[in-house]
C-alpha cells in the first residue's frame, strides 16, 4: 500500500466528515424553521415573507450534501477495494497490464472526489471570484444579541473549509486596537454587493422593501426601507429610511448608491 493511496483515502475521509458536519448544520436550521412555522403558521401569508422559500433552499442544500456524501462514500469503497489483496496470501495481485488499468481507475476516483452538484459548484466559483472585492460581512456570532454587518475586502476563499477570509480595512474607533482586522467567516456570513458597472443586471428593490444598506459616511450596514428606487429617480442611488435613525421625531431620507444595498437577511437582528 503506497503513501499516495493512503493520502487519497485520508483526504476523502476528511471530506466525508466535512459533509456530515455541514448536513448537521443545515438540519439544525431546518428544525428552527419547522418550529417557527409550527408556532406561527400565519407568517407565510404576510407580504414579503420568505420563510417557505428559505425552507425550500435548506432542503435543496440538505439533498445536495446527502448526494455528495453518497458519492464520496462510494469513492472511498472503490479506493479500499483497489488496495485490498485478492486470493491467498502471496498470490500475485495483478496480471500483466492490470497495473495501468488500476492506475486509470485510481485517477478517475481522484477526480470524482471534487464532483459537486452544479449549483454548489457555481456557488463556490462565485465566492472564489470575489477575491479583492468589497462585500458585506456579518462579523458577529449566531449567539450575539445583534447582527453587525460591515464592508470588508475578500482576501482568500478556502475551497475545502468553505470559509471566506476578509479584511476590515477601517475598524471602528471603539474596537480593540487601531489596526486592520481579519476574519474567517462561513459563506452564509458573506453578501456580495451588486456590480457597480452593471446596474442593468442588478435586482432593484421596490418601495417599501426592507434592505440592508451601507449608512452614508460609514462602513457599517443597517436595516433600511426603500422610499424610492434608482430607476424612478433616474440615478444610481436609492432613497432610504434607516431604522433607528430618527431626527426631530422623523426618519430622514438618505441616498445610498445601488451597489451598497443588498437584500435583508432572514432573521436579521438589529
Amino acid at each position: 500500500m503506497s503513501s499516495p493511496d493512503i493520502v487519497g483515502i485520508l483526504e476523502n475521509t476528511k471530506e466525508l466528515d466535512r459533509l456530515r458536519k455541514d448536513q448537521e448544520e443545515v438540519l439544525v436550521e431546518i428544525n428552527k424553521m419547522h418550529k417557527k412555522l409550527q408556532a406561527s403558521p400565519e407568517i407565510v401569508e404576510k407580504p414579503g415573507d420568505i420563510s417557505l422559500a428559505k425552507l425550500k433552499n435548506l432542503y435543496i442544500q440538505a439533498k445536495e450534501l446527502s448526494e455528495n456524501e453518497v458519492t464520496v462514500s462510494n469513492i472511498l469503497l472503490t479506493q479500499l477495494d483497489l488496495l485490498l489483496p485478492y486470493g491467498p496470501t502471496g498470490q500475485q495481485r495483478r496480471k500483466l497490464g492490470e497495473g495501468n488499468d488500476q492506475k486509470r481507475k485510481r485517477m478517475k476516483v481522484d477526480s470524482d472526489v471534487i464532483r459537486l452538484s452544479p449549483s454548489m459548484r457555481n456557488q463556490i466559483e462565485a465566492y472564489a471570484s470575489l477575491k479583492g472585492e468589497q462585500v458585506a460581512a456579518r462579523v458577529t456570532a449566531e449567539s450575539a444579541d445583534k447582527d453587525e454587518w460591515f464592508v470588508v475586502k475578500v482576501i482568500h476563499f478556502d475551497r475545502e473549509t468553505k470559509e471566506v477570509e476578509v479584511l476590515d480595512e477601517e475598524p471602528g474607533d471603539d474596537e480593540e486596537g487601531s489596526g486592520q482586522r481579519t476574519y474567517k467567516l462561513p459563506m452564509l456570513c458573506i453578501l456580495p454587493f451588486p456590480k457597480r458597472n452593471d446596474p442593468s443586471n442588478t435586482q432593484e428593490f421596490p418601495p417599501g422593501k426592507h434592505v440592508l444598506a451601507v449608512y452614508p459616511g460609514t462602513t457599517a450596514l443597517y436595516k433600511a426601507t426603500v422610499v424610492s428606487t434608482p430607476r424612478k429617480r433616474k440615478s444610481d442611488e436609492y432613497l432610504l429610511e434607516f431604522d433607528d435613525d430618527e431626527e426631530d421625531g422623523a426618519l430622514p431620507q438618505r441616498t445610498v448608491p445601488f451597489h451598497k444595498v443588498v437584500a435583508l437577511p432572514e432573521g436579521h437582528r438589529q
